[in-house]
């Protein structure tokens, strides 16, 4: 009965973590905060790079999430990605000898060349950004 009237503290300090609780109910939850982080909006190689975070690299993915440098990594990566898509692009395009005028002359070609060499730049940059 005398255990029933004692009133726990509403805060406490662990003194092995130096974590401040506070009471809620009749549990004592931490006064943890997690980091402000950059408010960003992903693009196609952003939200392909967090989702092969969360689903092959856990670890990673949680310790940057707790860091607070998840979003920063995200739009490096998207922004470097997207960059080294058009490096790529214009490369493979004059190895290939694609010209403006053959969009006006022979558009199906162009046009096909065109998607070849976009799904050959992003595969490039998949491996070698996304997927690691």
């Amino acid at each position: 009965e005398n255990v029933m009237n004692n009133k726990l503290p509403k805060t406490k300090i662990d003194k092995r973590t130096g974590i401040e609780y506070h009471l809620k109910g009749d549990y004592y939850i931490p006064n943890i905060v997690a980091p402000k982080q950059e408010k960003i909006v992903l693009n196609k190689y952003g939200k392909m790079r967090l989702k092969y975070l969360k689903e092959y690299r856990k670890a990673d993915y949680t310790i940057m999430l707790i860091n607070g440098t998840l979003n920063t990594h995200l739009k490096e990566i998207q922004e470097t990605a997207q960059t080294r898509v058009e490096q790529i692009i214009d490369q493979l395009k004059e190895k290939s000898n694609l010209t403006e005028d053959m969009k006006n002359t022979d558009v199906l070609y162009w046009v096909g060349t065109m998607n070849s060499i976009k799904s050959q730049a992003e595969e490039i940059v998949l491996n070698e950004l996304i997927y690691v």
